[in-house]
């Protein structure tokens, strides 16, 4: 049985940078496919299903990692390893594309056997590490809003305690402001900062339950400016202090200690 021929897909807006790198992914026999922007990447990605997908950073509109959260965020995209390629080389974006699910990292101006020896490790290890499909299962299709409010939340929940302004957010996951707005309205029926502040609770709760943080780490932890602003948050939503509520959770342990 013949061996299935590798399919590269090519997320870059000035391919012509990167010919010598097409040419010599052709020249060993894998297919390529280019897209010149985020959403027209991703939804290649959906439609012809990549064995590895090169994605570039630096992009106009929804950049690299942009581009990232929403493949991660979509059943049918989410398990296809993506190799960021950028001129950037600070280590807080290589950091960055790695934390958002990328598998490799490589820099700008590059070798193109350098490349192709990476995409050769990668096409290893995914096809190692490719479990047998479920008979009669496909991936879950999911509505385009709910793979941007997947990609925001995540996003969101990663950044809890410096979080940008509502266009970055929005940028973060490939759309803007006001359509973000209504994704969450729409799919949730809460505004997108009511989400946060929900979150942001819920998460101090947790720290409350399960750390011996003190109130102002915890605040820090979650995205409030001072302890007095998480302590008047959580009181007019939990109805009891944070400090009550921590009693509360520990209330009999003594016991089962004894």
């Amino acid at each position: 049985m013949a061996e299935k021929q590798a399919f590269v897909l090519i997320i870059d807006d000035r391919p012509e940078d990167i010919r010598g790198i097409t040419e010599l992914l052709l020249a060993e026999g894998i297919r390529i496919n280019l897209a010149t922007d985020a959403q027209q990447g991703y939804h290649r990605a959906q439609a012809l299903q990549p064995d590895i997908i090169l994605l570039d950073v630096r992009m106009p509109g929804a950049d690299g990692f942009a581009a990232c959260r929403i493949l991660k965020a979509d059943p049918q995209t989410r398990d296809i390893p993506v190799i960021f390629f950028s001129s950037a080389s600070a280590d807080k974006e290589r950091l960055e594309g790695l934390l958002n699910g990328g598998v490799d990292y490589i820099l700008k101006p590059c070798l193109p056997m350098e490349v192709l020896a990476r995409v050769r490790i990668h096409l290893k290890l995914a096809a190692r590490n490719m479990a047998p499909p479920a008979p009669a299962e496909s991936p879950v299709s999911l509505h385009p809003d709910e793979v941007t409010l997947r990609a925001a939340m995540g996003f969101i929940l990663a950044n809890l305690a410096d979080l940008p302004q509502l266009g970055e957010i929005a940028g973060k996951a490939g759309t803007h402001g006001k359509r973000l707005s209504a994704i969450f309205r729409e799919r949730l029926g809460v505004t997108v900062f009511h989400w946060i502040r929900e979150e942001r609770l819920r998460r101090g709760r947790e720290l409350l339950a399960n750390s011996h943080l003190g109130m102002q780490d915890i605040a820090e932890q979650v995205g409030f400016r001072s302890a007095c602003n998480f302590t008047t948050a959580f009181r007019e939503r939990m109805g009891m202090t944070p400090t009550a509520y921590r009693s509360s959770m520990h209330v009999g342990d003594d016991d089962a200690d004894d």
